[in-house]
């Protein structure tokens, strides 16, 4: 008789099994071309997830409570009608853009997507494998939320839920609802989700308010549920996942970071700045040109107790004649915008600082007039990137360009900062959290950094600063709190996760430690802000934006970046 003495797993333990059975099983059917999410295959992801139960999914164990938060979440990053759909097709850049289909980009994650006809949507891929598996977890878990709605509409004997009828009428009718009907629509749907009036209510808000590139509520909840209805009752209307062949062999190619990088560095050539100084930025598109030019620009204008408040009133939606006063000042003082039309959706900024005033830069940023008018830095902004393309994109902007007349140059990089978003595991939404190493999740690979920022950096602005090590995580929707806390509590101490830190630090150290595109001691700085804990409830990405709240956080790190280039 053998008896098996082994402990029982961990949760900690059971969760990094699924992470990993989720990805070899999202790869192997990413090779094959295609799935259904309903067949066998589909059901390895969707049991992988179950047993996974990530934060941002909030209740999608719950065999009959539909997840609203967690559908908002996925419905902000997916196109808009894409609940209606059966047939979903993932492709590379393959020509759609000259289609006349009409171009959908969800609210919440640059990507062109296309509906192609009433049954099929199509999503194009450019960012790699972390879209990918970005993608098909959030599939996954609308899917798994369409199958609830379908049980909690049907009775026993077959019939329709009474309310699903109404529901139907509400469609039918042109899918709005009067002020004065909306509360018995919104009764009749909380039935077909299973949650109380209230949360229905608060998730009908809550979509209303990305009514540009989303369905309303109700339009979701018939979509979802009708697809999946029509794929039990009726023959050959499976719902389907497929990977073109042109995806899949662009994958990892790194072919449109290197069109990416190579138009960067042919702008850069020809406007004789190769020799300078260049200072690579990977930031939002707004604060490093509102902290170099707003004061400037907005000097007769409007006032302000200082940049904060500045940053402030040019967040307001209602200020848009404000931002675009700085937008063209700046144009005309320095800035130049290279928009990407080959595929990696990175803006990228380039700032001449010898056409930059810098007598009117704000004194709240440390700088040395005379260094910047001597040395003449060159600010490179590149726009956040996504998961492993942080790696490509990074890779390709470091290597030495070679030109049609056969010369040869790598470009003077004097220092690489890196600013974002992140969840933090030891504080609250809008603390900071300064990186010591990146910990690539699911590997046992690891990047320490010296890096030039430290907590003293931010002292003194009412904001927490954590030092420690970050977890560059493969996807924030597979993250749970067994995960995070082992994280958190064990001998790694980490104080945050994000997805590209350790994929940028994997491109930096090649070059500069192995490869000699860059120097060896070059300036390092990674800052996060917090978007999220996803350790407490109610604070996780799922629960919404930070709003105003991310303001001050973003601009002192975007302050104190500028300050380390302007003033060494």
């Amino acid at each position: 008789m053998h008896t098996d003495f082994s402990p029982p797993l961990t949760r900690a333990q059971e969760s990094r099994i699924a992470i990993e059975r989720l990805y070899i099983t999202m790869r192997h059917l990413f090779n094959r071309g295609f799935y259904k999410p309903s067949g066998v295959s589909g059901e390895e992801i969707r049991q992988a997830l179950l047993t996974l139960r990530p934060e941002i999914y909030g209740s999608v164990n719950d065999p009959q409570r539909v997840e609203l938060d967690g559908l908002v979440y996925v419905m902000d990053r997916l196109p808009k009608g894409i609940e209606s759909c059966r047939v979903i097709t993932l492709v590379s850049r393959e020509g759609f853009e000259h289609s006349r289909f009409p171009v959908l980009v969800p609210a919440k994650r640059r990507r062109n997507c296309y509906r192609v006809d009433q049954e099929q949507m199509v999503i194009e891929v450019t960012n790699g494998r972390s879209e990918i598996y970005d993608i098909l977890t959030h599939l996954t878990f609308m899917f798994m939320e369409a199958d609830k709605i379908r049980q909690n509409v049907f009775l026993e004997r077959g019939n329709k839920l009474r309310e699903w009828e109404k529901l139907e009428a509400i469609i039918k009718s042109g899918g709005t609802v009067q002020e004065e009907e909306r509360e018995l629509a919104l009764m009749y749907l909380s039935s077909i989700l299973g949650r109380t009036f209230e949360e229905t209510q608060q998730a009908y808000y809550r979509f209303a308010e990305n009514a540009g590139t989303n369905t309303g509520l109700f339009q979701i909840v018939y979509g979802l549920g009708s697809v999946s209805v029509r794929e039990i009752r009726e023959k050959h209307v499976d719902r389907e996942i497929n990977f073109t062949p042109m995806l899949r062999d662009r994958v990892g190619q790194h072919l449109y970071g290197e069109r990416w990088a190579t138009r960067i560095k042919q702008y850069i050539q020809t406007n004789g700045w190769q020799n300078r100084p260049i200072h690579i930025i990977s930031a939002n598109p707004h604060s490093v040109v509102n902290c170099l030019y707003a004061p400037a620009a907005l000097a007769e204008t409007t006032t302000w107790d200082n940049l904060f408040d500045l940053a402030y009133k040019l967040s307001q939606p209602a200020q848009q004649e404000l931002r675009q006063q700085v937008t063209t000042y700046a144009l005309s003082h320095g800035l130049h915008e290279l928009e990407d039309p080959g595929g990696t959706n990175l803006l990228v900024q380039l700032i001449d600082t010898a056409q930059l005033n810098a007598s009117q830069i704000s004194p709240e940023i440390g700088h040395d007039p005379d260094q910047i008018r001597s040395v003449q830095p060159i600010l490179l902004v590149m726009d956040y990137a996504f998961g492993e393309q942080a790696f490509e994109t990074m890779d390709e902007l470091l290597k030495p360009y070679d030109n049609h007349q056969g010369e040869s140059f790598a470009l003077n990089v004097a220092s690489i900062s890196i600013m974002g978003k992140a969840g933090i595991l030891t504080g609250d939404k809008g603390d900071l959290m300064i990186p010591t190493a990146h910990i690539f999740e699911g590997t046992a690979d690891n990047y320490p950094l010296e890096n030039d920022f430290s907590a003293a950096d931010f002292d003194g602005y009412g904001i927490d600063a954590y030092e420690g090590a970050m977890i560059t995580v493969l996807g924030t929707s597979l993250q749970n709190k067994d995960i995070l806390a082992y994280f958190k509590n064990s001998s790694w101490k980490a104080v945050g996760l994000e997805m590209e830190g350790a994929h940028y630090q994997k491109a930096i150290q090649s070059h500069a430690k192995i490869r000699g595109s860059v120097r060896p001691d070059i300036k390092i700085r990674y800052a996060y802000y917090a978007s999220d804990n996803p350790l407490l409830t109610g604070a996780t990405l799922a629960s919404g934006s930070l709003g105003t709240l991310g303001v001050k956080p973003t601009y002192l790190i975007t302050m104190k970046c500028l300050e380390k280039i302007l003033k060494p």
